[in-house]
């Protein structure tokens, strides 16, 4: 999934944390959420301004973050 058609950084949203499109959504909220035990369903149903596709490009942008991860030794 090219999460970037989904996720961006604007300085003047949210401090510049990276949210999804057209949102002031916090990739780390969705993030937050689904760690809490909330289905796809009930974000979706909380937040009507989001669908799965951002749900799953969010745990994409955290993916692709853990992955270019450099671990100090």
């Amino acid at each position: 999934m090219n999460y970037a058609e989904y996720i961006s950084v604007n300085p003047n949203i949210r401090f510049g944390k990276p949210c999804v499109n057209g949102t002031r959504i916090s990739v780390y909220d969705v993030l937050s959420w689904l760690a809490s035990g909330m289905s796809f369903e009930e974000i979706i149903s909380d937040f009507p301004q989001l669908n799965k596709e951002q749900i799953l490009a969010c745990l994409s942008f955290a993916a692709d973050k853990e992955r270019k991860l450099k671990i100090a030794v």
